[in-house]
């Protein structure tokens, strides 16, 4: 335990996602040993992001503006979205340049023990933005978790009655994997989601 101002930063550190307790005090010391001009542009990035960024009212993606770059773009194909957790997955989708469509970001997963229901998931949105017919197909890319597949197998439920076709992102063995390392639900996906070679 340290005293005062030092303990109150490891502590607000250590709230951070993915920050332990020993990672909280490494990044506190190096604060306290950096420069001050390296601080205060850390304490500015996090100001502007608190005031300039907030969610796309339409998909739910991080933006400056009302809407974000990709519900803005013309050239993206507004028949299909592909459903993610959060914006950090956006991203991941986008790294493979093979998605060309639109996104809706649900803001999380279902999670009982955490409280988080479907009420608590931008699903509301979802449903919404399917009303011009214009969307043809929902891809469902939730994490491969508990969670992420309970938030899937509720979203095939409740799509399937609208009529959109509706797609799960593919899962199985890692490229550059050994089958003798893959668990049996990974190998059984594998088995599942396998393809027709000519």
């Amino acid at each position: 335990m340290y005293e005062g101002a030092v303990q109150e930063l490891i502590d607000e550190l250590g709230r951070l996602p993915g920050v332990g307790p020993k990672s909280a005090q490494r990044i506190a010391f190096y604060i306290l040993e950096s420069d001050g001009e390296d601080t205060k542009r850390l304490v500015n990035a996090i100001v502007t992001v608190k005031e300039r960024v907030k969610f796309c009212t339409i998909c739910g993606n991080v933006a400056e503006q009302e809407t974000c770059g990709i519900c803005r773009d013309p050239r993206r194909d507004p028949s299909a979205i592909c459903v993610v957790e959060e914006s950090k997955d956006v991203i991941a989708v986008e790294r493979t340049r093979s998605f060309r469509g639109k996104y809706h970001v649900l803001g999380g997963s279902i999670n009982p023990i955490a409280g988080i229901g479907p009420e608590q998931l931008r699903i509301r949105e979802l449903l919404s933005r399917l009303s011009d017919d214009q969307v043809q197909e929902i891809i469902i890319a939730t994490d491969p978790n508990l969670e992420g597949e309970a938030t899937a197998t509720y979203l095939v439920r409740m799509l399937k009655t609208i009529g959109i076709k509706v797609t799960r992102l593919a899962s199985g063995l890692p490229v550059g994997g050994d089958l003798e390392y893959a668990d049996e639900i990974t190998l059984g996906r594998a088995f599942e989601g396998r393809r027709t070679v000519s």
